[in-house]
């Protein structure tokens, strides 16, 4: 039995510690995420582990419920991104031609602009909800999907086993299908962990700017945003979840980049 390399157990590890904290929230939290007091701006205490912001509310306990929306953000994210790029970078890598070109102009115009503002362009159009902006970093992180594809399905289909099925008759979409799809889809979904740490940082910093999870819901680029102004006074009230986004994001890609790396060994 193969060993789990120190790196990638470090960061299940954190993985299942931050998953737990999302999943135990309502136990874990000592209050609920909106109920206000007239405790205003607290300092750090038994009670109240990060003090409380300025409407009163526990920071400690919004930064255990900001789990729950930046992971679901995060996920929703990543998935939406292989449900748009993996079929645009598959049809890129097989079809090659006109089909090849038409495609890579469009994700070369995406890739051009940076993804934050075309995070903020996308958002601004739909609106600030969790399902939107699941949808708009999808969008963003979409054409990264898709070159990746693309590259992996340049490879694939100059196998002896698809020319092989093109020899026997058999259709495209039947080869992209039982033999691309398989053998491409790997490497997405070890690249699926990264995604989601992109998504997070970006949703972060979208809150951040005020086009993110609408208030009074508990979100970690909000809850800095909030607290930047009592920064002297309570640093906790902006420290507490940019720690928790500097954390998740880098056990998520701390787990990605681990695995692309173990998948990288085995392929040699």
């Amino acid at each position: 039995m193969k060993k789990i390399p120190i790196r990638l157990a470090f960061g299940l590890v954190l993985l299942a510690v931050i998953t737990l904290a999302a999943v135990f929230a309502p136990l874990i939290a000592p209050f609920a995420p909106t109920v206000t007091t007239t405790s205003v701006l607290a300092p750090p205490s038994a009670t109240n582990l990060f003090g409380t912001d300025m409407l009163g509310r526990d920071v400690f306990s919004r930064v255990l419920y900001g789990t729950r929306v930046s992971l679901q953000v995060g996920a929703s994210a990543a998935i939406v991104a292989i449900l748009i790029g993996a079929p645009i970078g598959l049809a890129a890598g097989y079809f090659r031609g006109w089909i090849d070109f038409v495609l890579v102009q469009v994700i070369d115009i995406f890739v051009a602009l940076p993804n934050l503002v075309l995070a903020l362009i996308i958002t601004a159009m739909l609106g600030p909800s969790v399902l939107n902006l699941s949808i708009t970093l999808g969008v963003v992180t979409a054409p990264t999907v898709a070159r990746l594809v693309r590259g992996q399905v340049f490879v694939v289909r100059e196998t002896q086993f698809v020319e092989a099925a093109r020899a026997t008759g058999a259709s495209a979409f039947w080869i992209i299908r039982k033999h691309i799809m398989p053998n491409t889809m790997r490497i997405v979904w070890s690249q699926f962990a990264i995604n989601v740490s992109l998504a997070i940082f970006t949703s972060a910093s979208l809150s951040f700017l005020g086009m993110g999870v609408p208030p009074p819901a508990p979100d970690w680029g909000g809850m800095v945003r909030d607290g930047s102004s009592f920064l002297p006074l309570r640093p906790l009230l902006s420290l507490g979840p940019g720690a928790a986004v500097a954390l998740t994001v880098f056990t998520f890609y701390l787990v990605g980049s681990s695995i692309n790396a173990a998948a990288a060994r085995r392929s040699r």
